[in-house]
């Protein structure tokens, strides 16, 4: 069988990496939210904004004239966790990738806990981590580092001595790894045109079992 990079530990994003949800979920989410803030959010502003192609969600938002501290209240309202889990799948080759690892992995994920816990439950991943760290406010956002240094104190690892990987589909994944000092692996499952700039990864793939 064909095996991963050899590192000591894997961390992981969530959205856009690991998993994704069918079809029209995004646009019945976003067609709700565009009502409470009377804003029609078109095809390719939901497929920016769901998957942070342009980098930070609020700089995006204030650049469409949009108010972060209103749209995330309506947004976080809206979503519902059992919804949302229903509508998500785990991509093929990440279900590869992660059965070949035999080593402490994590996620380190943008998406709130109680939709992230749901989630991982409904796809049998529940047992599948040994460290899940949701970003927030007081714990800080990719690039930030602090998220992913969070994950390594779970996991009882750090950089003395353990290689590790992150490994992302937006470019603060790959920043926040690189800003904690470990390697930065991007999986580009989209459009890279909506992309501001390149991405400094140590490799990039279009699918995860490409590193197999």
């Amino acid at each position: 069988m064909s095996r991963p990079p050899e590192y000591d530990f894997w961390l992981f994003d969530l959205d856009g990496t690991l998993v994704d949800v069918e079809g029209d979920y995004p646009q019945q989410v976003f067609d709700r939210v565009g009502e409470r803030l009377d804003y029609d959010f078109d095809e390719r502003e939901i497929r920016v904004l769901w998957h942070g192609l342009t980098g930070s969600r609020n700089d995006q938002l204030r650049e469409w004239g949009l108010d972060p501290d209103q749209f995330w209240p309506a947004y976080h309202e809206i979503e519902d966790p059992t919804a949302r889990a229903q509508a998500a799948y785990l991509y093929d080759d990440a279900r590869e990738l992660l059965s070949t690892i035999d080593a402490p992995t994590g996620i380190v994920t943008h998406s709130q806990p109680y939709l992230t816990g749901p989630t991982l439950e409904t796809l049998g991943l529940g047992e599948q981590f040994d460290a899940v760290v949701c970003c927030d406010g007081d714990l800080g956002w990719k690039p930030d580092p602090a998220p992913v240094e969070r994950a390594m104190g779970d996991l009882g690892v750090d950089t003395n001595g353990h290689a590790g990987v992150m490994v992302g589909d937006s470019p603060h994944d790959v920043r926040a790894a690189h800003n904690a000092g470990l390697d930065g692996i991007h999986v580009e499952r989209f459009d890279g045109t909506d992309r501001p700039g390149d991405i400094d990864g140590e490799q990039h793939v279009k699918r995860l079992d490409e590193l197999l």
